[in-house]
């Protein structure tokens, strides 16, 4: 299963890279990630039915942030296999045991791995940004460099997606919580009805948000509410799940297409297409080739740092070609990314690893 969670992570990261680039283009459709506008789906759907040149962006625009759910999901897998079967390999490809540590124990470890991730990657960025832009000093303000830093920066704002930089980085502050859900509840009591209760629960809070308005849903899917349905699926996966035989993975590849489509059009479906975005995921992974799968598993084992770096790629690239050459900046941003995580990559073979 290693090499098919780094292919899913493969996919996701791509997806997530080329989306977060795309839907700046002035032309391109915009997505419903936190907030649900019937209007941007029709409008995805009038270019889809009349395609032009621009209709992959279009696609990468509305569809490529459901990388983040695949990313949660593989998350939660990852978590029951690590510390309730002990069966993730170490750096050396080998078995690898894991004991479940204190609930403070493993908040530490996993805030301090994740702040080696992104101390660089942040600080590279906003000494670029200072260096490019004039407003530094308002956009990141003590409080907000603070609240990065601490992970805490889509929890404690309004509305966080006026003051997160760099953009994906809110990622970090979601993965703790959830980390934190996990570990107390989660690993506490592991029968299926307690994921059950938080996937409703977690619906429910969605709809109540949605009729308080936009901005309290945008609030609220910034946080765990908006994560813990993929993040489930994971743990429920890899405690309980079975292999289907090839012909079952490709009837879920074109049910979950369908699903996630027509899905987009209504606020109660649109809350359930992360379920079968996942679905999609593992089944499209199940059928791949091997000479699709490896080179999807590679970019999975550069995942984190492609997460890392490709914000700052984009902030250089992007205003040169944002209005002619588009082609040609989608490509050199891709390569610009990638070199840059491989760098991330062997930088951080020198940063020690926290440890439990």
């Amino acid at each position: 299963m290693d090499i098919r969670n780094n292919a899913l992570r493969g996919i996701a990261i791509l997806g997530i890279m080329l989306h977060n680039y795309c839907h700046l283009l002035g032309f391109a459709v915009k997505e419903n990630e936190y907030t649900f506008t019937v209007g941007k789906a029709l409008q995805f759907w009038d270019k889809l039915t009349l395609p032009d040149h621009d209709i992959l962006i279009h696609i990468l625009s509305f569809f490529g942030h459901y990388g983040v759910p695949v990313f949660l999901f593989v998350s939660g897998y990852g978590l029951v296999k690590k510390y309730e079967k002990g069966s993730i390999k170490d750096g050396n490809g080998n078995d690898a045991q894991f004991s479940m540590p204190a609930p403070l124990p493993f908040m530490r470890y996993h805030f301090l791995k994740l702040f080696r991730l992104m101390i660089i990657g942040y600080v590279v960025f906003v000494a670029v940004y200072f260096l490019r832009n004039n407003d530094g000093a308002v956009v990141y303000s003590f409080d907000r460099i603070l609240a990065q830093l601490g992970m805490v920066i889509n929890f404690v704002f309004k509305y966080p997606d006026k003051v997160i930089k760099p953009g994906p980085y809110w990622y970090f502050g979601l993965m703790l919580q959830l980390y934190a859900l996990y570990v107390l509840v989660f690993n506490r009591w592991r029968g299926w009805k307690i994921l059950v209760v938080f996937v409703v629960l977690c619906w429910v809070v969605q709809l109540l948000a949605n009729a308080l308005g936009e901005n309290v849903l945008n609030h609220v899917r910034y946080n765990f509410f908006g994560a813990v349905l993929p993040f489930a699926m994971g743990i429920a996966y890899a405690r309980w799940g079975r292999e289907l035989p090839r012909a079952g993975y490709l009837a879920l590849t074109l049910l979950s297409f369908v699903v996630v489509l027509f899905g987009s059009f209504r606020f109660g479906w649109w809350l359930w297409t992360p379920a079968f975005v996942v679905i999609g995921a593992v089944s499209t992974v199940r059928l791949l080739p091997p000479f699709l799968l490896n080179p999807f598993s590679w970019t999975g084992t550069l995942s984190a740092a492609i997460f890392v770096m490709h914000p700052l790629a984009r902030e250089i690239i992007i205003g040169h070609y944002r209005r002619s050459d588009i082609y040609t900046g989608i490509f050199i941003y891709v390569f610009t990314a990638f070199a840059m995580s491989m760098l991330l990559q062997y930088i951080l073979k020198y940063i020690p690893k926290p440890k439990i």
